[in-house]
């Protein structure tokens, strides 16, 4: 089901994609870190993709995988609005070759602003149902606010990767990074990706500085992929103020929405 004009309607016939994918060794859905590669994606009329590696890939014909894709290449403002098509676009690996990986769709919605301005679903799939338990995030174990790290004062989002039942889930975060790989984002209690964080502590994010680079070249090379384990940062901790201030300061665009009474403030600290 879905609507009759295609995602190449929205967002062109081509750009960069953030592919995430569990590779489970027995062929089923356990798990683990996810596999995560940028790459080129040609998008076509019957919402299929083909996916263009610069280099060998481990994806295999009937792999489930999810394709992050937005058009804010080039953009380095935002307003409160989001102006950006995204989509965490869920598909099947239908045929491999050693560069090029064709692909179809399974599940997507395409979000433009705060509102979905394109989706489909196909006949009988059904989201898994998820019964895992949620969990408490620990305590950041930050006792002061680290410096910011000023490369990526200019760089607004990226894109987190949580863990999700059989396909990652990924979207696009504001997100305030510090020096020694301190990484902050703020959302929802509510939001998906806030109640996978509380099933997995674990996520990565992608941060490709796409704001200012548009050759798929230059933006793999610069990318940095970081894996995380998600702290929370209660509104009530002597860091909580300080640091949704250091975000406004980045991202004032965003003010009201990191002002909000019932936002989370998560501490995203690098696994080692």
């Amino acid at each position: 089901m879905g609507n009759t004009l295609s995602l190449q309607d929205y967002l062109g016939t081509s750009l960069p994609g953030v592919v995430a994918a569990y590779l489970d060794p027995s062929g089923g859905d356990a798990i683990t870190e996810p596999w995560i590669a940028l790459c080129g994606v040609e998008l076509h009329s019957d919402n299929s993709l083909t996916l263009v590696f610069s280099e060998a890939h481990a994806l295999q014909v009937d792999q489930r995988l999810t394709v992050h894709l937005d058009d804010r290449t080039g953009v380095a403002e935002y307003d409160a609005d989001l102006g950006v098509h995204r989509t965490s676009y869920k598909g099947l690996v239908e045929h491999v070759g050693k560069r090029r990986v064709i692909v179809t769709p399974i599940d997507y919605e395409l979000w433009y602003s705060g509102r979905i301005v394109s989706s489909y679903r196909a006949l009988g799939y059904e989201h898994p149902h998820d019964a895992r338990a949620e969990q408490v995030l620990p305590l950041t174990p930050l006792t002061s606010v680290p410096f910011p790290d000023v490369r990526e004062t200019d760089n607004k989002i990226g894109v987190m990767i949580t863990r999700a039942l059989s396909q990652p889930h990924t979207t696009v975060m504001a997100f305030l990074s510090c020096e020694d790989d301190h990484l902050f984002c703020v959302t929802y209690p509510h939001s998906f990706k806030a109640q996978l964080l509380r099933r997995d502590h674990h996520c990565q994010f992608v941060i490709d500085r796409r704001h200012r680079l548009q050759d798929l070249a230059a933006i793999s090379a610069e990318a940095q992929l970081c894996s995380l384990l998600a702290h929370q940062v209660p509104h009530d901790h002597p860091l909580f103020a300080p640091l949704r201030d250091a975000f406004i300061a980045k991202s004032p665009w965003e003010e009201s929405f990191f002002r909000h009474p019932q936002v989370e403030l998560y501490h995203l600290l690098a696994v080692t």
